[in-house]
């Protein structure tokens, strides 16, 4: 059995890294073979052709994978949007590149989470976006958003952009969310935003002490996503746990 998962976002920065890698740890307790990818990685470090992505590097180590050739293919050093760094330095985002090295990866696990760069919206190259990337993925969606103010707008802009190109929606997951001293908006947003989209609300996730992603310290964030996620509505139709073989 093949199944996976695409994380994105309603912006950048709103943590789809952190919910990656809760995912991937989760589910490596469930007994899952789990891959992780990180197809396109702006504002990359090293030496030419060996750019590290911070990002796809934390999945890893989250995940415990060896194919860091596979779990991010398209590398680049600008932090910018994938296709404008493609276009200052020279080179272009290989989608064919990327699909391959998707179903060579799905040859050695059997769940397979992928996080987007940015939103839907954002472009990889002209005419084809993070968006046309999870279609030709074939995989369901979950959306990691801000519970504050701004949230509202942006969740349903990107549940929008992805009902009008037929994706299927799992759920929304907030980040970052206060667990004392919360606002009226992050109180009240996550059932604004179910009741106007009809789309699940997978639950929230605080900050998480001890975190960090440069130096791959993860805290409690497996214990924490346990608890407050919805992992088995994330799966879908997929075994709520597997043997490893």
């Amino acid at each position: 059995m093949k199944a996976g998962i695409f994380i994105t976002g309603t912006d950048t920065e709103v943590g789809k890294t952190v919910v990656a890698a809760g995912l991937a740890m989760v589910l490596k307790d469930r007994g899952f073979k789990v891959g992780v990818m990180k197809p396109v990685a702006t504002g990359c470090y090293g030496n030419e052709g060996r750019l590290i992505s911070n990002d796809a590097a934390f999945l890893m180590e989250a995940a415990q994978n060896e194919y860091p050739h596979l779990s991010c293919p398209s590398r680049f050093r600008n932090p910018l949007a994938p296709n404008v760094a493609a276009m200052l330095e020279k080179r272009e985002v290989d989608i064919a590149h990327i699909l391959k090295s998707y179903h060579e990866l799905q040859k050695s696990y059997n769940f397979i989470i992928v996080e987007g760069v940015g939103g839907l919206m954002v472009p990889l190259k002209k005419d084809y976006y993070v968006a046309n990337l999870v279609r030709d993925m074939q995989l369901p969606l979950v959306v990691v958003s801000r519970a504050g103010l701004g949230a509202i707008n942006h969740t349903l802009l990107t549940v929008d952009a992805a009902v009008v190109r037929g994706l299927e929606l799992r759920g929304i997951i907030f980040n970052r969310v206060s667990v004392t001293n919360y606002s009226l908006a992050e109180l009240t947003n996550p059932k604004v935003i179910h009741d106007l989209s009809g789309v699940p609300i997978l639950g929230s996730l605080p900050e998480v002490e001890g975190l960090n992603i440069d130096s791959f310290q993860f805290g409690k964030l497996k214990e924490i996503f346990q608890e407050r996620i919805q992992v088995d509505k994330i799966l879908g139709n997929f075994p709520r746990s597997v043997t490893q073989k």
